[in-house]
């Protein structure tokens, strides 16, 4: 009997090492991982429901469609009054290409100068207006989908251009890994309170330097996922500049009770240099 009880107790731990280094065990993607907090009832309360919000735009802004692996893509392009290589890939919080997000990627057209802005659907024309919506489109995204969408983006501005990405919450992570899936024509990376890529493979064939912003009040996007980002990039030799403020998650969400008026100006402002230095 003691001889079964030992084996048992051998092929016990032989399945728990297995699966302590079963990378689909462990090694969550980023996308996947984020979107779980979906299932987190303080999670989805933390994001009231978006203030209505109309955007008209001053500056030309347009819907426009490029072509996809799949089904057409979509996103919101405001075009440089000169011809220039710069864009800003521009992402969605989780709730979807909404009002409030074409009004940040033409605030950023006006801020940054002489570039070219896109803010892609990441959601195929969905959009949330109940963190119940957003909730169930974010569990819905796939990364394969999202990654086609950013190729498409890629082919319509052309292999000249140089690309900056910048995302909220949901985009934050998906700025994160556009700049990853663009490869050398990635010129700056800011991720606002996103899950970071965690692949040291991946991480390592990333082209350029990371802005992380995050707040110290966040429970999901918090010390620890910052520690270990922080780490994966220095063993993969990038750079990461990281910001943090005495702030919860969505502080720079105009329509989030939470929302820090000076926080969110400085760190925008921090944002536009970054940007501004790598786009010359």
């Amino acid at each position: 009997m003691k001889r079964i009880t030992t084996l048992f107790s051998l092929v016990a731990a032989v399945a728990s090492y297995g699966q302590q280094n079963d990378p689909t065990v462990c090694h969550t993607p980023a996308t996947e991982k984020f979107a779980m907090f979906a299932s987190n009832k303080s999670f989805n309360k933390s994001h009231p429901n978006p203030i209505p919000f109309v955007h008209f735009s001053l500056a030309g802004g347009k819907m426009i469609k490029f072509k996809t692996a799949g089904a057409e893509g979509n996103g919101y392009l405001i075009e440089a009054k000169k011809k220039t290589n710069n864009w800003i890939f521009v992402f969605q919080e989780w709730w979807g290409l909404n009002d409030h997000i074409k009004q940040q990627a033409e605030n950023l057209y006006n801020d940054l100068g002489n570039v070219n802005v896109i803010a892609l659907d990441m959601y195929d024309g969905k959009v949330g207006t109940t963190r119940e919506e957003a909730g169930k489109y974010m569990q819905e995204f796939k990364q394969d989908r999202g990654n086609e969408i950013v190729k498409g983006a890629l082919e319509y501005v052309g292999k000249d251009a140089r690309i900056g990405t910048i995302g909220w919450c949901f985009g934050g992570g998906q700025s994160m890994q556009a700049a990853l899936n663009v490869g050398k024509q990635a010129a700056a990376c800011v991720i606002y309170y996103g899950m970071p890529e965690e692949n040291l493979d991946r991480l390592k064939g990333l082209s350029c330097d990371v802005l992380d912003i995050w707040g110290t009040q966040d429970q999901w996007i918090n010390k620890d996922v910052t520690a270990k980002f922080e780490k994966n990039m220095a063993d993969a030799g990038k750079k990461l500049t990281v910001k943090s403020y005495d702030a919860d998650h969505a502080f720079a969400n105009p329509s989030n009770p939470k929302h820090n008026k000076e926080i969110t100006a400085d760190a925008y402002k921090l944002s536009l240099d970054f940007l501004k230095a790598r786009l010359k």
